[in-house]
């Protein structure tokens, strides 16, 4: 059973000293980063469609960075595990500017092989900016754990609004160099990762992984008595408490949909809209608005997992899904301005959906795995979106847009009435508390 409790006292657990300076540094990381992930995800399908000339195949760049990025969520979590968050961030930036540069070698030399690579080096870098939030959670207190990530992820807002608007000016650089336009976005995530990982590698001290390792761990706010037995689980799992890896799996569960229903529908609406007239620079405008939405939505979400609950709001983020799909279902395909306002429905339901899934596992993990956990939570939804990615060229060669956005439509609102039961049966249990965990 789980108990239902109202939002931590956080005057019982005042912040850690160095919560603000660490907060700090992760918002001007991520306004870096933000710029880097906004830029290749803005192009990646109109370089597939130009080299591999093959519309079918548009939605594989977004599959490679997805799944490139779930490597290194794995990979850069061990790290973050072993030698803190400042190291294991520092690499991972470090490995999207790699990936940058190889990416615009390929368009150079029109080497679909070193593109490949480049993207799925380009993908692991982007794993740095996901897991970025979770350094904004490991000194926050339970009551405020929602609205330390979503702070995280508010920064990144301004790198993504900037990064789709630069489009045509880097490829206007890049032209200038005898290098194809449509890479002139890889240089800017170039520099932008490169400064990123030189920033955070400099100016996070002390680190936030191994402080929190350190501090006596306040009362988890959902703990029901009796329910500390360790659950049968093998490897890296042994010994995690049956409550934790029900809570990790919820958060995970409610990221992946909002993931592949984001993903899916946003990797596609660039062809989408190239294919009936629009310019690269609208689908630019359109994306980057898409973005912003992803980001700037963050303070409400945050407010409203620590204020409302967890499930409540993963709900109320797989609605608005549901509605940013039927909008783009119904969109006349000449009309930015509709596609312009799905995406960015598409972004605030995804925000909803991420920051609640984000506090489930910050919630459960504990502090002495809590890296390599939270690695293996987005390793899970990463591969889900590249999935989902895959599986949106795929759709939309057979069956047009509308198929793609239907599916997802659907996917999205069987999510929020499993959600909505789920709370109501929580509510039921425990009348007269709220569900602030689950």
């Amino acid at each position: 059973m789980v108990s239902r409790t109202a939002p931590p006292d956080t005057k019982g657990h005042e912040e850690h000293p160095a919560q603000r300076r660490v907060l700090r540094v992760l918002v001007v990381t991520q306004i870096l980063s933000g710029a880097a992930l906004a830029a290749g995800i803005t192009v990646g399908a109109l370089l597939a469609e130009e080299m591999l000339g093959s519309t079918g195949l548009a939605g594989v760049p977004s599959a490679l960075f997805t799944i490139g990025a779930a490597v290194g969520a794995a990979g850069i979590g061990r790290a973050c595990q072993r030698w803190g968050r400042r190291p294991g961030l520092t690499l991972g930036y470090g490995g999207g500017a790699f990936g940058s540069l190889l990416v615009v070698a390929a368009t150079m030399y029109d080497s679909v092989p070193l593109l490949f690579l480049g993207l799925l080096v380009y993908g692991a870098g982007t794993a740095s900016v996901m897991l970025a939030r979770y350094a904004g959670a490991d000194l926050a207190s339970p009551g405020r754990r929602g609205r330390a990530v979503s702070t995280v992820l508010f920064a990144t807002a301004a790198g993504a609004v900037a990064g789709p608007g630069l489009v045509g000016v880097m490829g206007d650089l890049a032209h200038s160099w005898d290098i194809p336009r449509l890479a002139g976005p890889f240089l800017l995530a170039f520099a932008a990762f490169a400064s990123a990982s030189l920033f955070v590698g400099t100016f996070l001290r002390p680190d936030p992984l191994l402080l929190a390792r350190d501090m006596p761990g306040p009362a988890k706010p959902d703990t029901a008595p009796g329910d500390d037995g360790p659950a049968p689980a093998a490897g890296g799992l042994k010994g995690v408490p049956r409550e934790d890896l029900r809570r990790m799996a919820a958060g995970a569960a409610v990221m992946v949909l909002s993931q592949v229903v984001m993903i899916a529908i946003m990797t596609m609406t660039p062809i989408h809209m190239t294919d009936h007239g629009h310019g690269t620079g609208t689908a630019g405008i359109v994306i980057g608005l898409h973005m912003a939405a992803m980001y700037l939505s963050s303070p409400l979400s945050g407010h409203l997992v620590d204020r409302v609950g967890r499930t409540p709001t993963a709900g109320l983020g797989a609605a608005v899904l549901t509605v940013a799909a039927l909008t783009a279902y119904f969109a006349p395909p000449g009309s930015g301005a509709a596609l312009a306002l799905a995406l960015v429905l598409l972004g605030i339901g995804w925000n909803l959906g991420f920051v609640s899934g984000t506090t489930m596992v910050a919630d459960a993990a504990p502090p002495d795995r809590r890296a390599a956990y939270q690695g293996l939570m987005d390793v899970g939804v990463l591969i889900a979106g590249a999935g989902g990615s895959l599986a949106s060229g795929v759709l939309v060669a057979s069956g047009g847009f509308r198929l793609l956005t239907g599916i997802g439509a659907a996917l999205a609102l069987v999510s929020a009435v499993a959600l909505a039961a789920r709370h109501a049966r929580s509510r039921t249990a425990a009348p007269a508390t709220e569900d602030h965990t689950v």
